[in-house]
């Protein structure tokens, strides 16, 4: 089980004809009508593999703490759907992709490029790209998670980070992701939280019941996240409170 997930990223890097270039053994079918088909068991793997994609894009990078900063965010500016969800998700991809931009590349420094030429092996190149994979994810976590689990699944404390498993790893990261994640949605709420106090405490004493406070301080936040800069402030702190990545 701890080979799976590495083994599933290398096989999404893989191109086709490279598949194709192993000679792994194909499945043949026949119909009723004597039609015989054969099925590769390289484009099986590969599209197995592909029903776990976006769950490996979502728990072994940088993406979930982004998007639900970015989300937060939204709602604490009350702006409801801007920006849609399909922007924040682009957003969230690229900003994810930008950060995890150095450890892909050593991946492919290291293990892909190498494998492709020829001079290394299959198993050689999954280690050594899930080394770099789990050296970011690890910088990440935090150790009372990673204890906590360590002590669900019955092991002692890990002497180094080689002997992490990915089922302990996995489960560590995404918990300290969740709350890295609400701790800075917590802190770009605030400003915003008190403009709203403002508004409606001064609609409050002027008698003007009837109107909402959240009409009257939408554009008083947007003019103050504007002034601040404040798309790039979240941008630039969010892809700095990563590391071993930057």
């Amino acid at each position: 089980m701890s080979r799976l997930f590495p083994l599933l990223i290398l096989a999404l890097l893989l191109p086709a004809p490279v598949l194709a270039q192993q000679g792994l053994p194909a499945i043949t079918l026949s119909d009723e009508n004597g039609t015989t088909y054969s099925l590769s068991l390289q484009i099986l793997a590969l599209m197995t593999a592909l029903t776990v994609l976006p769950s490996l894009v979502l728990g072994m990078t940088a993406f979930t703490r982004i998007i639900i900063v970015l989300s937060i965010l939204r709602q604490a500016m009350g702006t409801m759907q801007t920006p849609p969800n399909q922007v924040l998700i682009a957003i969230a991809l690229f900003l994810s992709f930008f950060v995890m931009q150095p450890v892909l590349t050593e991946v492919y420094d290291t293990a892909l490029s190498p494998y492709l030429d020829g001079q290394m092996a299959p198993d050689v190149a999954v280690r050594l790209a899930w080394d770099k994979l789990s050296g970011f994810m690890l910088a990440n976590t935090r150790q009372n998670d990673l204890l906590m689990f360590a002590e669900l699944a019955g092991d002692a404390p890990y002497a180094s980070d080689a002997e992490v498993p990915v089922a302990v790893l996995l489960p560590a990261y995404i918990t300290s992701e969740l709350k890295t994640a609400f701790q800075i949605g917590f802190l770009l709420f605030l400003p915003f939280l008190v403009i709203d106090m403002v508004i409606a405490s001064i609609l409050m004493a002027l008698g003007m019941m009837m109107l909402s406070p959240m009409i009257v301080s939408l554009p008083f936040k947007l003019l103050l996240f504007v002034l601040v800069d404040g798309w790039a402030l979240t941008m630039g702190s969010l892809a700095s409170s990563f590391q071993g990545a930057l």
